[in-house]
């Protein structure tokens, strides 16, 4: 009797990897993500596409697809980003799960680089990789550019996590038993809950690892939750509340976590300050922006301060053409928040 060949369709084994793909308002895009899955070298991994009570046709987008037994649809009432991920991860069964947001992409080596990274070594939390930012970008780019972490570039600490010298892409993957020992993604978080499930992860002990290979595409979309740098703050102030009230007071991470919360609510005051002036509340605003100037500096600034003395009803014009030149894709996943925050005054 002749030998026939398994179709992919039909793993060989239970899968060892749960993609978890979140759908709201990216049926258009839906495809592109599912493709890239289709196209992995690896085999064993099953999906599941989370429909959060979305406003397009997500089961439409999805349905060509189901013909894949690998691939399952979930549709719920609207629970928002974490909500919905709590709920797919909790109805797949492989021991790791990777995140694919339904308008990124895989490129094909994603699966077979992490799972293996994670089977290979215990010690691993996480495993992130490099990837390409593409969309309401200017131009393409890497989401990493420089050496992760303070040690060998290839593996981080809850500290480097925590400052931001190792960046975690969100298209990461994780262990399963992990995950549920923190409780999942938080609900509670508004902003920031993929930063905050990563430290959670980290403050469970050994390292996270990182692949330096493009393996996965990040859209940048022009209505990103991650637009407006207050936003970001708010939400990475709320971590790092989170972690000095979890670590032992005598951790060694206390310090730097007392050192990022003063440094955050410093930047966000001149968010806030910022939209005072851009709001029309120009004499409060500049003297609060004056109090926390020493954030940003350089040529450029130096001449706006001097300028909005004589002229401050420039001020409010200059700042908002600003904050729309940066307001799509400004900041890089690997820079810590101060620095990021930098960038985005430059």
């Amino acid at each position: 009797m002749p030998e026939v060949a398994l179709s992919p369709a039909f793993p060989p084994e239970p899968p060892r990897v749960a993609v978890i793909v979140p759908a709201f308002g990216v049926a258009h895009l839906l495809g592109e993500a599912l493709d890239s899955l289709l196209d992995q070298t690896f085999t064993a991994w099953e999906c599941l596409v989370i429909d959060d009570g979305a406003p397009d046709d997500v089961a439409g987008a999805v349905a060509p697809y189901l013909s894949d037994s690998r691939i399952r649809y979930l549709a719920t009432a609207n629970q928002g980003v974490s909500g919905a991920r709590n709920t797919a991860i909790a109805a797949t069964c492989a021991p790791l799960i990777a995140l694919l947001d339904g308008d990124d992409r895989f490129r094909p080596d994603y699966l077979a680089q992490t799972v293996s990274a994670l089977e290979d070594d215990p010690e691993l939390r996480l495993v992130t990789v490099n990837a390409m930012l593409f969309g309401a970008v200017p131009q393409e780019r890497l989401c990493f550019t420089g050496k992760q972490g303070s040690g060998d570039g290839q593996h981080g600490t809850l500290a480097d996590l925590l400052d931001r010298s190792f960046g975690v892409y969100i298209g990461s993957t994780f262990r399963r038993a992990d995950f549920d020992r923190i409780g999942g993604f938080d609900t509670a978080m508004a902003q920031s809950e993929d930063f905050d499930l990563w430290v959670r992860l980290m403050e469970l002990g050994g390292r996270a690892g990182y692949i330096d290979s493009v393996l996965g595409e990040y859209r940048v979309r022009p209505n990103s939750a991650s637009a407006h740098a207050a936003r970001m703050l708010l939400g990475n102030i709320r971590v790092y509340e989170k972690a000095r009230s979890a670590l032992p007071a005598d951790a060694p991470e206390q310090e730097l976590l007392t050192r990022l919360l003063r440094q955050s609510q410093q930047a966000l005051d001149f968010e806030y300050a910022v939209d005072r002036v851009v709001e029309g509340d120009i004499q409060r605003g500049l003297a609060e922006l004056r109090r926390v100037k020493a954030l940003v500096s350089g040529p450029v600034w130096t001449f706006s301060f001097a300028l909005w003395r004589v002229f401050p009803r420039l001020a409010g014009p200059m700042l908002a053409w600003r904050r729309r030149a940066h307001s799509r894709g400004a900041g890089s996943a690997d820079m810590s928040v101060i620095a990021s925050f930098s960038a985005l005054w430059a």
